[in-house]
């Protein structure tokens, strides 16, 4: 038994050390197109985190809101500045160029999302930090297996990373929307808005990643385009949907506290 792990786990070394990285004599990198996006995104979320500390001074009882967006969409520009300057990325299996400060940024602005839904919707504390450990185990396993060189163990991290998706969406479906119908008509239809966008665009990741770090069927240009979209729906977009149900929030609060 002993023999056979200890052969086990050459095998394992050798099939890491052939695909690892320090192999590779040239490494795909991000293009003009992938550049291209990088920077229509940067400056998209540095526009959107301008207007929201703008709009936090006068926000009055919504300054929460604000405050969550600013936050959101300031650490994603703090993200794509560092890809635009060359920073954040390494080489992995496959020879990819792979830019790991994403996922520093997810780890951070996916909480922070699901924070704001909470506060719309008006759920107990209990119930948003449930879901926000639940993003957090989505996001980490998703890295791990990004930079997994043993393919079995990149799909286990996988697996992994869509279980905790999907106990997120479930959350957000359920839960949160309950809350939120409680809170009366006008915030559960802008909850509902807010959901189903963050939603369809939290399923679309995985997509995304399963055909660039996955499989590498996507180009190192595409792959950043196709998340650069993402990331302007799941944070400026949604952000401004946000925003612009101010006065509803507004009277949420309003009555949330005389009621």
């Amino acid at each position: 038994l002993q023999s056979l792990s200890v052969r086990f786990a050459m095998f394992q070394s050798l099939e890491a050390e052939s695909l690892a990285p320090t192999a590779c004599t040239t490494i795909e990198e991000v293009g003009s197109t992938g550049v291209g996006a990088l920077t229509v995104a940067f400056l998209i979320l540095l526009v959107s985190t301008i207007v929201f500390i703008a709009r936090a001074g006068s926000a009055g009882e919504t300054k929460q809101y604000y405050f969550c967006s600013i936050y959101i969409c300031g650490f994603a520009t703090l993200a794509y500045f560092a890809m635009l300057s060359g920073q954040g990325w390494t080489a992995i299996a496959g020879c990819r160029q792979f830019f790991y400060i994403r996922y520093l940024d997810y780890a951070i602005t996916m909480p922070l999302i699901i924070l704001q839904l909470g506060l719309v919707a008006g759920c107990d504390a209990p119930t948003i930090a449930t879901t926000i450990g639940g993003e957090i185990v989505s996001v980490f396993t998703a890295y791990m297996g990004a930079v997994s060189v043993v393919t079995t163990v990149k799909w286990f991290w996988f697996v992994i990373s869509l279980f905790a998706l999907v106990f997120v969406l479930f959350g957000l479906a359920k839960s949160f929307k309950e809350a939120s119908n409680a809170r009366g008509g006008e915030v559960a239809s802008l909850y509902g808005q807010l959901g189903a966008l963050i939603i369809v665009v939290m399923i679309l990741y995985p997509f995304v990643w399963l055909f660039s770090e996955g499989f590498a069927s996507f180009s190192v240009s595409f792959e950043v385009c196709a998340y650069a979209v993402l990331d302007i729906i799941a944070k400026a977009i949604f952000s401004f949907v946000v925003m612009s149900g101010n006065d509803v929030l507004a009277s949420g609060n309003t009555n949330k506290e005389y009621v």
